[in-house]
């Protein structure tokens, strides 16, 4: 079988008028979060673009793996934008419906056909925990935060806990997603969902030394057998994303929420009501 290679020298394209970026290389590309000054945070936008990415990465046969990362290093992604999360005046389906391409992206990473890797130099919280639990690997920092911290402003973790459900031992998920509390990598690996650890100043020759280890792999093979990893994987998760979504849209309509989501952008205490 022929090998379709690119020159060394990398070629970039943005996505979602910048928001993201495709860097296709030799034998990987790099779909890359663009708002460093929002820490990489998720908007529609991005959901889009980063949708759009991995489509032309699976269209693409030179690409045997795909690198999920965010533009610095401060943060791979610091989860999803909470002032366009909490807009009382936003079109109820209309936001329902982007909040929904997330798990739309969830579904889109799993069914790639070609090995995932996410590149965590910094923060990974909410939702951005979620996408890169979502990948088939993380390569972190020794400086990567991981956290859940949802709990905090009235909300719940709920798409996102299909993938860190897999990606560690329930109770464990459990625990972070009812305290909020930030860990490291290192506890990332002894939990399990950290799959490679390095030295912050090393982080990306560790990582290239892991891609191409899968990049040498059989295409087909690798196709195949992560086809079948995932199918047995997600039995029935396309009924328990339809339910999270639901459920996430029916919290944000919650007083704790809207409180929440306020204190959140007026930077102060939120003040719950009491009683569930």
């Amino acid at each position: 079988m022929t090998t379709i290679q690119r020159p060394a020298a990398s070629s970039a394209a943005p996505l979602a008028g910048g928001f993201v970026v495709l860097d296709r290389r030799r034998d990987h590309a790099v779909l890359r979060i663009n708002r460093p000054e929002q820490r990489n945070a998720l908007s529609n936008e991005v959901l889009a673009g980063l949708r759009a990415g991995v489509a032309e990465v699976k269209a693409d046969p030179a690409v045997r793996v795909l690198i999920l990362a965010g533009t610095g290093d401060e943060a791979f992604c610091a989860g999803g934008n909470l002032r366009q999360m909490g807009d009382a005046g936003a079109d109820a389906y209309e936001a329902h419906r982007g909040r929904s391409q997330l798990a739309a992206l969830f579904r889109d990473l799993w069914e790639l056909g070609k090995p995932t890797v996410a590149r965590v130099p910094g923060y990974a919280l909410a939702g951005g925990f979620g996408l890169a639990a979502a990948c088939d690997f993380i390569v972190a920092s020794e400086r990567a935060v991981f956290g859940i911290p949802e709990i905090s402003i009235g909300l719940w973790p709920y798409m996102i806990s299909v993938p860190l459900l897999y990606a560690m031992a329930p109770k464990q998920a459990l625990k972070l997603m009812m305290t909020g509390e930030r860990i490291g990598a290192a506890e990332g690996v002894r939990l399990g969902f950290v799959t490679e650890l390095a030295p912050h100043g090393d982080l990306d020759a560790v990582l290239e030394k892991f891609v191409a280890r899968l990049a040498e792999a059989s295409p087909q093979s690798m196709a195949l057998g992560r086809m079948a990893f995932y199918t047995v994987l997600n039995h029935d998760v396309d009924a328990r994303l339809r339910m999270l979504e639901a459920l996430l849209t029916v919290n944000l309509s919650m007083p704790d929420a809207v409180e929440g989501l306020a204190a959140f952008v007026e930077k102060r205490t939120a003040s719950w009501k009491k009683g569930a």
